[in-house]
Parts: C-alpha cells; structure tokens; sequence
C-alpha cells in the first residue's frame, strides 16, 4: 500500500527523495533517530546511547505512550532473578515450550529461542537502569493480581492442556509501583526510569513532534525524517500540553460505562479540540538527519478508526486501548518507502472475566446459546475466539449460586478498583434473570434444543463424567440450575467493554529489525520495534508480552545500528 491508496487513511506523506545527505538542509543531525518515544523506542535509543551513538528521539505527545499507561507489566521467565527469589522454578527450554503453544509460529523458533534465552538478561538490564521488580508471586488464575503482588501467571500456563506441555511458572513481572488500589497508568514503573536513563545518556527527546515523512536517496536508503512541530519553549507549547493533560485526566477519571460521564468527557473533547487547534496552527517544519538509522516505534493503529474497518473490521466493536498516538503513522511511514506488512487483519481483543472467578465458572454462549471456549481461560484467549467463533457476541450464564459467589468475590477490599466496580455494575444494571429454558431464549434469541444440550454438557463436565469438549477442567466448572442469569459480554458490550489493540505492523528481519520490503530484503537504514512491527504478541496478547516484545525489538534495532557504525565490532 502506498499514500495513494484510497484507503491510506493516515497523514503520512510519500517520501522525499534527495541526491546525497550532504546537500540537503537538515536542521538537526543524530546517528539514530527513533520516531516514538514509548517502551520499545526508549530501549532503542538507550541501548543506541549507552553504547555511543547520539540520538534524537521525537513523540508526537509527551513520551510514554501506550507503555505507560498500562498496568506495567513486564513479560520475562527463563529463570529471572525475581522467580528465583520466590521460588518459581523455570527455564529457557520451559519458557519456550509454553510461549511456542501460544506464538503459532509467529515469529521463527529462533527468534523465540533467542527472546527466552535473553528474557532473564533484558529484566536485568531493566533493573540496571532503574526499573523496579520483585514477589511476592500470586499463584492463581487471575487477569490482574492485586496490587500487593508483583508476579503473577498472566497466561495460560496454569490450564492442563497447557501445563501438560510445560511446567507452569509466574513470568508477568509487574514494575514496583504502588498508586493505592489502582492498576491505571502503572506503566510508569517501567517507562519512567528508561526516560530517565535515556537522558542521563544525552538522548534528545523532542516532543510534540509528529513524522509525516520520511527522507530517502535515489538508492533507497532512508536517510531522515521531516516531522511538524510545535514550537518548545513557546507558550502555546505549554497550553498545549496542559490540554492534552487535563482531557485525558478526565477521561481516566470517568470511565464511559459509568452514568454521567457523558459530561465529563464533553469537556475533554474541548480540550483535545482546543489542542488540535494549536496543532493546525502552530506546527512548522523540521528535518532530522540519521547516519545510522531511523527506527519507527510508533506503536500500532487501533486510535484510527478508518484504518480499524479496512484492515480489522471484526474488532471495531470493542474498546481502543492505547493512546491517540496509536494512528498507524510508523506503519505507514515503513509502507511510503516499501516496507511490507502482515497479520494487519490481527487485533487482539481483552474479554476478562476473571475475577470474579465465580464468573468463570460460569457458561459463556454464541447468539444459538453454543459454547465456544473455556471461560477459564486467559481473557485475550476468550476475546480472540470470541471474534473467530461468535462474530464477536456472547453472553454469560450464571446460576444464582454463582452470583452470590460472585458478589462476595468483588467486595472492594478483595479486588481492584476497576474490577469490582465493573462486576458491580454488570450485576446491578446489565444482568438479566430468566426462570425456565423457554424464558431464557425467549429473551435473548437462543435456540432451545442448543442451550438444553449446553447445560447438560456443561453439568457432566462438573460432575466428571465427560471432558470437557474445550479443556475446562471439572473444579473450573459448575453445573447451572434455574433461574439463570445472563450478562452481556460481547465485544461491544456497553457496561463490560472490552478492549482491543491492533497486533499487525511492518515485516522485519528478525535477526536485525530492518523493515523488509515484499521481496524481504530490508529497506535501508530503516528499522521498526514494538507494535509498529510484527512481533511475538502478533498472533495472540499475553499480560506483558507487547512491552517485554517492544523491549526485545528496540535493542536489536539498536545492536545491529551500532554495528554499523564506525568502529564498531566488524567495521
């Protein structure tokens, strides 16, 4: 795809093509410059720094990204040094054994081994510059621990069919952070003290600054970029930022399932609004030159909603989770030069349901009333055959047994804040209760003999005397009795949202970074990371596998543009 596709839908522009570096006008000069400033292009230009090369980074916000503002979670086994302390035994083989269950082939086994065998040094190497991690370790099934816990299985590792292949072990790593009972915005853990090495190590971080385009010669090499930016040091520059920080203050602050928040978020669509006037404005031109490379850690696409329908149509129902950086522009900026694509039509869609645990045990049905996964499962499992088995609706059968489990079971003092309040409302306001077969599929349009067949298989399973046809084990299920109660949990459930981030982005040769084009060879001087490339999370998500993936991408981009440099190692 090119910028004249009809279904481009992004601001970058094709890419302007110089005779020799040497004669354009360039207004800044770097070895490496890093175009997004989160998780995966800090890594990249810290690893870029502190082995001698200088960089400019530039964001077009405020750095941070989609990295923090997640839950902070850091993905990494093999034998970390925080699974030692608390005992959980595992181990590179291990490790790779589990995550090849869940990649599919996504990336080659190499590259997978490689990412297992240097999971345990790239967590030191966090640690190393500040970042924070260690126990105590939760040991059950759970979407997001307590805060009190810092390690966790945030995976699937605890389920038999996959503890079967390989031993279980805790490797959702959580940053040290503690913000009361809140799991919003813990990204910071992580983000925070990679900003602050990066500019220890003389990173230039520039802000506000958005690539529309990149520079290239007539060889194809990419040579810079061009990007608008608001002027620093200006007062509009400050005005700026304080919009964009008040509006999505008050965005975090009122969820949209919450009544009322309507108002709340009218005043930041002010905001924002206010802010894109600035943008239209007061933006100018600025060229940066990379000697060595350009590496795109834009993040992925899920904030541009035209890009969603064409390449992803199936998860436009859900929740985007990220931030408005999220708008395809690393990719596009890869496509303008030639750099291929794949798994564009993968989103990875977020349907937790645990806690409460009581609501796993539970039945989660199609619109026939067909089960079509284990609800034990973890929640991006659930979410993806959600979308692949149920066109993205389904509901959830619980039994009054099971909601009264669930009540106690969301008690504020027993989950996060989140977790509870939305378990809170479902049960308060978007449950339904249905006495007899006849009545439940009556209301939500199953079909009888279908649902009559699911609750008697879903009652052998309980009492153990079938398996369960999804691998749900027999202490995970519970037999339903009348009356029923049905929650809606499809992708666009209106109390229940159900968040969803893009999973395709540009193709890259595993061993260097280097975006391909179609014919896999690499684009010159061009190198993606993170979501803005096809990575280990590009087939299904895991709790911290996009950072720890961003982590992985960014140092070798990094390690192969300081290969090249002069003096290196070879040169």
């Amino acid at each position: 795809m090119t910028p004249d596709h009809p279904h481009w839908h992004s601001e970058v522009l094709p890419p302007l093509v110089v005779e020799t570096p040497d004669e354009f006008d360039w207004r800044f000069e770097a070895d490496v410059v890093v175009v997004g400033f989160g998780g995966a292009g800090a890594s990249a230009a810290l690893r870029s720094a502190e082995q001698g090369l200088n960089v400019i980074a530039l964001d077009g916000a405020e750095g941070g990204g989609a990295t923090r503002a997640s839950g902070g979670v850091f993905y990494a086994g093999g034998g970390t040094s925080v699974q030692r302390s608390v005992g959980e035994e595992d181990t590179p083989g291990n490790m790779f054994d589990y995550l090849k269950l869940e990649t599919q082939g996504v990336v080659s086994d190499d590259t997978l081994r490689r990412f297992c065998e240097t999971s345990a040094d790239m967590l030191n190497w966090l640690m190393g510059h500040g970042v924070k991690f260690s126990g105590p370790v939760y040991k059950e099934k759970t979407s997001y621990p307590n805060v009190d816990y810092f390690l966790y299985h945030s995976d699937n590792s605890l389920l038999p069919p996959y503890a079967a292949e390989a031993k279980p072990a805790a490797r959702g790593h959580r940053g040290v952070i503690r913000k009361g009972r809140s799991a919003v915005n813990l990204g910071g853990s992580i983000y925070d003290p990679l900003k602050a090495a990066c500019l220890a190590h003389g990173v230039e971080l520039m802000t506000k600054t958005v690539v529309r385009q990149l520079v290239k010669d007539r060889d194809g090499r990419v040579l810079g970029v061009r990007a608008l930016q608001i002027p620093p040091d200006t007062e509009v520059f400050q005005e700026h930022g304080d919009c964009v920080r008040q509006a999505n203050r008050l965005m975090a602050m009122v969820p949209p399932v919450i009544p009322g928040a309507g108002l709340v978020h009218r005043k930041a669509k002010k905001l924002l609004a206010r802010a894109a006037e600035i943008e239209a404005s007061e933006r100018c031109w600025v060229t940066i030159r990379a000697r060595h490379g350009v590496c795109l850690a834009a993040g992925g696409f899920i904030f541009n909603r035209p890009m969603v329908d064409y390449h992803c149509p199936a998860f436009a129902d859900g929740m985007p989770l990220g931030t408005p950086g999220d708008d395809g522009s690393g990719i596009r900026l890869g496509q303008s030069v030639g750099g291929a694509t794949d798994r564009m039509e993968r989103a990875t869609a977020w349907r937790f349901i645990n806690p409460p645990y009581a609501w796993s045990k539970g039945a989660m049905v199609d619109a026939s009333g067909r089960r079509f996964v284990n609800e034990s499962t973890y929640g991006a499992t659930i979410g993806d055959a959600m979308v692949a088995e149920a066109n993205g609706k389904a509901w959830l059968l619980l039994d009054d047994a099971l909601v009264r489990d669930a009540q106690r079971q969301s008690r504020p003092s027993k989950v996060l804040p989140f977790q509870w309040q939305l378990a809170w409302l479902n049960h308060l306001f978007g449950k339904k209760k249905y006495r007899s077969v006849e009545a439940l599929c009556e209301g939500c349009g199953f079909d009888q003999e279908v649902v009559r067949e699911t609750l008697r298989t879903v009652e052998r399973v309980a009492v153990g005397d079938c398996e369960d046809p999804f691998g749900k084990a027999a202490n995970d299920s519970q037999a339903l009795t009348f009356p029923i109660h049905v929650i809606d949990v499809s992708l666009g459930a209106r109390l229940l949202p159900c968040t969803v981030l893009t999973m395709g982005g540009l193709v890259v040769d595993e061993a260097t970074g280097e975006v391909c084009r179609e014919d896999r060879l690499p684009v010159p001087g061009l190198y993606a990371a993170g979501r803005t490339a096809v990575g280990l999370p590009s087939h299904l998500y895991m709790s911290g596998l996009s950072i720890a993936d961003g982590v992985f991408s960014g140092l070798r981009a990094a390690d192969h543009m300081v290969s090249g440099a002069p003096g290196s190692p070879g040169k």
